[in-house]
């Protein structure tokens, strides 16, 4: 009997060993705090494409980027700057920069100088917005972390903070919309909550955990986050350490960051606190009301976090990897907050990291057929055998089409649409997924 009781203290002690020691070896690497250093990985010794990875650096490059960085357990294995930019270069969030918000907020809730279901008002004061008292008093720092705060986006200016550009549109948690202004209030509320300003609040308690640097600047009536390519690399590998740093749990709420990063109402399943989520039944996107089956990035890994910001600024993280990679620079000429070119890297980062699953973005490899094109009036979508679904944007990154069909053929009409270049996406029941340029002339 003792001989037993001996043999299962050992087991037990060696599969401690064993656990202690994986958990070890999945911890990721962090850069020190200050300086310049910072480890690398060789894509090589991930026994990745290596005849691949010009061709996804110089897509990057040749869609306006200035840089872009990709973290592997926290080390880097790709790092390219582009057009005079450098290490030290400075660069705008843009949306992206919500989600340091979100995490200030976190930071807030944690230190009790507020709760999310307080109601705005208690910070910013009665009538800050310009509905009825018990319309106001509807909304809460949950509605202006998850666009559910019900005031009119589409009335007037949607960056527009004035009591007089806020006006009632739906009860607060009855309505998601892409808007700027109640998200941007909340910098205000951080501010009275704390009695501190956002930038010294973000400076004590993250980016000085972090070696993180940057700045909140004010320009009209946006907060705009600016900072290096790297600093934005470091945050979104704090995130991937679900907000501990290098041993230092700056984070501690876990319940807060659990229900940051994953669907936080019921009207868009891909939508946390400021975070987009990937991997959902279904998406929506700003300046529409509409609900789009599917995943945001299908080429992207489900469990995939993004930030995303006007111009393609892009923080992606991916737990189940332990990868993130942010992206910097000007418009790539495909939207607002350009989801087809996050989707587009995916393509070719699978193609880089030898991924079986990868996809390709060519009709014929994938025996589609989209015809005529140009088209004034009737084309035609191809996928023999195989249900799929159609999405058509317009250069703006609004979608103006969707459908699901049925049989391996669908006629699209497009003299219902202006003259101009159009993005179709087709997700086929196989789950490949094609981006094609449509042209409509007329």
């Amino acid at each position: 009997m003792k001989e037993n009781i001996a043999m299962k203290n050992i087991l037990i002690l060696f599969a401690f060993i064993s656990i202690a020691g994986l958990t070890k070896s999945q911890t990721s690497y962090f850069p020190p705090l200050s300086g310049t250093t910072w480890d690398t990985l060789s894509p090589g010794s991930l026994g990745w494409c290596q005849d691949k990875i010009d061709s996804l650096l110089d897509y990057i490059g040749d869609n306006n980027s200035k840089a872009f960085i990709l973290l592997i357990d926290g080390k880097i294995v790709l790092e390219k700057y582009y057009d005079n930019f450098t290490i030290d270069s400075l660069w705008y969030w843009a949306s992206a920069g919500k989600t340091v918000t979100s995490f200030m907020t976190g930071i807030a809730q944690q230190e009790n100088y507020l709760s999310i279901t307080d109601t705005t008002s208690k910070y910013l004061g009665q009538g800050w917005t310009n509905c009825t008292s018990m319309q106001e008093d509807k909304i809460t720092i949950w509605n202006q972390l998850t666009m559910t705060s019900g005031l009119d986006d589409a009335g007037g200016d949607p960056y527009c903070t004035d009591d007089t550009c806020l006006n009632y549109l739906a009860d607060a948690g009855t309505r998601w919309a892409y808007h700027n202004a109640p998200y941007t209030l909340l910098d205000g509320v951080i501010e009275n909550a704390t009695g501190l300003t956002l930038n010294t609040y973000t400076t004590q308690k993250l980016k000085n955990p972090t070696g993180m640097t940057g700045f909140f600047l004010q320009t009209g009536y946006n907060n705009v986050y600016f900072s290096t390519a790297r600093s934005m690399a470091r945050f979104g590998l704090l995130i991937q350490n679900r907000g501990n740093w290098d041993g230092n749990q700056i984070m501690t709420d876990t319940s807060y960051f659990n229900q940051m990063i994953n669907t936080s109402q019921s009207l868009n399943n891909s939508y946390g606190y400021l975070w987009w989520l990937n991997g959902k039944s279904s998406f929506m996107v700003p300046q529409s009301q509409l609900v789009f089956p599917g995943s945001l990035n299908p080429s992207a890994p489900p469990d995939m976090i993004a930030a995303l910001g006007l111009n393609g600024q892009f923080i992606n993280v991916v737990p189940s990897m332990n990868l993130a990679y942010i992206r910097m620079g000007n418009a790539p000429g495909q939207g607002e907050v350009p989801l087809f070119f996050n989707d587009t890297i995916w393509q070719k980062l699978n193609e880089v990291m030898c991924s079986t699953s990868s996809i390709e973005n060519s009709l014929e490899k994938n025996n589609i057929k989209v015809y005529p094109n140009p088209s004034n009036g009737i084309s035609m979508i191809e996928v023999p055998g195989q249900e799929f679904e159609t999405t058509l944007s317009d250069n703006l990154g609004r979608i103006v089409y969707s459908n699901k069909s049925c049989f391996a053929k669908l006629e699209l009409d497009t003299r219902m649409f202006p003259a101009g270049i159009y993005h179709v996406r087709i997700i086929t029941s196989l789950k490949q997924v094609v981006h094609h340029k449509l042209i409509i002339s007329r």
